[in-house]
């Protein structure tokens, strides 16, 4: 399709946030007899699912130990379970299985969940979560380990199928979306407020700008002169100043097995699995990690085996705050290696017997990617020079499709109540979401 010279709505961005707010707009549009789908743009400089959302791991959960992250995400599971064929979602279901230092955490986050009406199941004590677990994996033997949160609901989605379900919703209520088009700059009145977004293609005059660029949101912060240092009042009363925008690399990959390799006692695909504990890894080697440490996985059909990831660490690179492209040229000095393989693979044996000797079917390819983290490693969704909505998702993006349902609803003066704990205000007014003893930064 052509760029139109002028959209009511441009959305900057063809991945989970850019798609889903798109449709969601889309049908308030015309619901409300206020425009339609042909009232938006969406414009990506690559294609759909080209970025992030096209390699996520895929992971659909509700454990959050903070209480607006959990609302969240149980409003984001919601719209996973309205269409799971379109989504190419499978709802088995997640596992957080924790060392003691993480207990009373995890024991919060069982209590939370029951008060929203989540459904889960909440399993104490170091026998007690070995026969639980065992009762789901005949081979499992993780030591250590003293709670087990059990979420019925949530799961995995196939990443790039899950899109292509999104964009048919979109094309369908009439939305364009123009790919191979590189953003360039923003055009701006006296009162700063965005009258039309630039590209390599011409430019597109406009009422709102939706930025939902992912890892690459930094660019068009930049592009607004928006602050690089962020000053955050923290709990000692005192105010710091931090990077608005750091990088990290995200580690993930894939055991080449059959997925069916990982099914349950019944022979059924299993829950996801995450496991944070301080035991000491070890392998055939010798030593790997004092801990703590913590892996996810999964078996999956679209990565081709059993995949999952292991703790991220922060990309420290000159002039990488708003200049790298975290997919581009630079990015392979990031991509996880040696340390990743070795560690993952022989976490997987810690938990399960049927992973021992395989640590040398891991798969080569480059993996993982960069994710690009606000200053408490949580989301941003706010308005910036007066009507350019930023969805900052702070790398929890994938499994988060239910944002775009209430940035629709924000967009059309809606105010939305599960939004509010995500303002950029929050980090001047001290009010920082709480802090888990997971090693994980967005847990």
């Amino acid at each position: 399709m052509t760029l139109p010279s002028s959209s009511r709505f441009v959305i900057i961005g063809a991945g989970i946030h850019g798609l889903s707010t798109a449709w969601h707009l889309a049908v308030e549009l015309r619901e409300s007899g206020q425009g339609s789908g042909a009232d938006i743009v969406i414009v990506d400089k690559t294609g759909v699912g080209a970025g992030a959302s096209g390699i996520a791991c895929g992971v659909i959960r509700n454990n959050y130990f903070q209480p607006a992250m959990r609302e969240l995400m149980a409003h984001s599971v919601g719209v996973w379970d309205s269409d799971p064929e379109a989504f190419s979602y499978h709802p088995v279901g997640y596992m957080q299985i924790s060392h003691e230092g993480m207990h009373s955490d995890v024991a919060s986050i069982y209590e939370q969940q029951q008060a929203i009406g989540y459904d889960s199941t909440f399993v104490e004590g170091e026998a007690e979560c070995m026969t639980y677990m065992q009762g789901i994996f005949h081979d499992w033997q993780a030591k250590g380990i003293t709670s087990v949160l059990h979420e019925h609901r949530g799961g995995y989605a196939n990443n790039m199928d899950s899109l292509k379900g999104l964009l048919a919703k979109a094309e369908s209520e009439g939305v364009n979306i123009v790919s191979g088009v590189t953003h360039d700059g923003f055009e701006r009145n006296a009162s700063g407020a965005v009258t039309a977004v630039v590209t390599d293609q011409g430019t597109v005059e406009c009422e709102h700008v939706v930025v939902a660029t992912g890892p690459w949101v930094q660019s068009q912060w930049a592009m607004l002169g928006l602050p690089e240092v962020t000053p955050v009042l923290g709990a000692d009363g005192e105010t710091h100043d931090m990077p608005t925008w750091v990088y990290w690399c995200l580690q993930e990959g894939t055991l080449e097995v059959e997925p069916t390799y990982l099914v349950d006692n019944e022979g059924n695909m299993p829950p996801v699995v995450h496991i944070d504990t301080d035991a000491p890894l070890y392998d055939d080697e010798g030593l790997v990690t004092e801990g703590p440490w913590g892996i996810y996985y999964k078996p999956d059909f679209n990565f081709g085996g059993v995949q999952g990831g292991y703790m991220p660490y922060i990309v420290d690179k000159p002039g990488s705050q708003v200049a790298v492209d975290p997919y581009g040229p630079e990015s392979p000095d990031f991509v996880v290696g040696a340390d990743f393989h070795r560690t993952w693979t022989a976490a997987l044996a810690f938990c399960q017997s049927r992973f021992e000797g395989k640590n040398h079917l891991i798969s080569h390819e480059p993996s993982g990617g960069i994710g690009s983290f606000t200053p408490d490693s949580f989301p941003v969704f706010d308005v910036f020079s007066e009507n350019v909505y930023f969805i900052a998702d702070s790398n929890h993006g994938y499994k988060m499709i239910g944002v775009g349902a209430l940035v629709a609803k924000e967009l059309m003066g809606e105010p939305q109540r599960l939004l509010e704990p995500f303002r950029y205000s929050r980090y001047a007014e001290g009010k920082l979401h709480p802090v888990s003893n997971s090693p994980y930064p967005w847990s």
